[in-house]
């Protein structure tokens, strides 16, 4: 792990030690995805439920994030078509539960300060 008292390369993506989070990044980053894994994290789910739990994910846009899942093994689409996290789906379910918390830290903090809407 890097250092915090040390800068990241100027072209991070080009430094091999940062490759694997800038691709969990990557993954993660893109819209509804950490959604899916909220939503697959108690257990799994066929896609008519996953699709209902997710509001207004088109059904195209959460095949998509599924495929994409499967494919980083984070999720695995079980014979009965159902989905459901992997063992690296639910470790990261785990580290994102560390982010949840941080964040409700973070976001009473800002209201404290009165930059709530910030």
């Amino acid at each position: 792990m890097r250092s915090a008292s040390q800068p990241p390369p100027a072209n991070s993506r080009a430094d091999p030690s940062a490759a694997p989070l800038l691709a969990a990044m990557d993954l993660l980053g893109q819209r509804w995805t950490l959604r899916v894994i909220w939503e697959l994290e108690p257990g799994p789910l066929g896609f008519l439920e996953l699709r209902r739990r997710m509001g207004n994910c088109s059904s195209s846009m959460l095949s998509v994030r599924l495929q994409r899942l499967v494919e980083a093994g984070v999720a695995d689409k079980k014979p009965d078509k159902s989905y459901e996290l992997t063992r690296a789906g639910r470790e990261l379910g785990r580290a994102l539960e560390q982010v949840w918390q941080w964040s409700e830290r973070w976001a009473e903090q800002l209201e404290r300060a009165g930059g709530g809407d910030a």
